[in-house]
């Protein structure tokens, strides 16, 4: 079995969700006592917030960059960042490591692909919306058609992940909100919804969405899971 690098903590409730999922999964996969061989490097989240909302882009990268060197030096054999738009620093996390670096676009792009699906709707931070970063890889690298909500929805996503969900808090009135912006990105003809934030799968279920979803937390985790156990 390889050992799993995590960078965590943006935020820790999904951080949670990615130790228990992976756990989860090489117990299913080898029964018994097994669980997972894996090094978590949690961040405070609070310096990572400050520097997105200065758009201090730079400095993230060479803060993620820093936290990757440090798995890698503690064993790990490949790496994961725990959250979808931590991934703006991707590049920079490539560079300054030897181990493979599981891009969970690419994950959820697979799953996508393996359903059959063209054309989805993306919800996330609003970086993770507006932001090239994503899409384009999505749409590049892959040949999907990503639709994201207007401007008014997409600043009720972003305001939900970090006033709620980042703190640990769902709201049934925040599910609610989550659940139109579904419905108006599929008359828009989204054949399937990316929960493109780590937390959004905290609050929104698959009998939440009318289409079907792709909760990357659990995507990701599994590609870990995938690339860790012998074939």
């Amino acid at each position: 079995m390889k050992t799993i690098g995590l960078i965590g903590g943006m935020t820790w409730h999904s951080t949670l969700e990615y130790y228990r999922l992976i756990n989860a999964g090489v117990h299913q996969r080898l029964g018994g006592s097994h669980s997972a061989r894996c090094i978590l490097y949690s961040v405070d989240f609070d310096e990572v917030e400050r520097l997105q909302g200065e758009g201090g882009w730079e400095a993230l990268s060479g803060f993620v960059a820093e936290a990757a060197g440090k798995v890698e030096r503690a064993g790990a054999d490949m790496l994961l960042i725990c959250a979808n738009t931590m991934h703006k620093t991707a590049e920079a996390v490539e560079a300054a490591v030897s181990i493979p670096l599981i891009h969970i676009a690419d994950a959820a792009a697979a799953e996508i692909q393996e359903q059959g699906l063209r054309t989805v709707g993306l919800l996330g931070t609003r970086f993770t919306m507006e932001l090239d970063f994503y899409r384009e890889r999505l749409e590049q690298r892959h040949g999907l058609m990503v639709l994201i909500p207007n401007e008014e929805e997409r600043e009720t996503v972003h305001d939900i992940i970090y006033r709620e969900l980042g703190r640990g808090i769902i709201l049934e009135s925040s599910r609610e909100a989550y659940k139109a912006v579904i419905r108006s990105l599929q008359l828009q003809g989204a054949e399937g919804i990316i929960l493109g934030c780590t937390e959004i799968p905290l609050l929104i279920r698959p009998e939440d969405c009318p289409l079907p979803s792709f909760d990357t937390t659990a995507i990701h985790a599994k590609a870990a899971v995938d690339m860790a156990l012998p074939h």
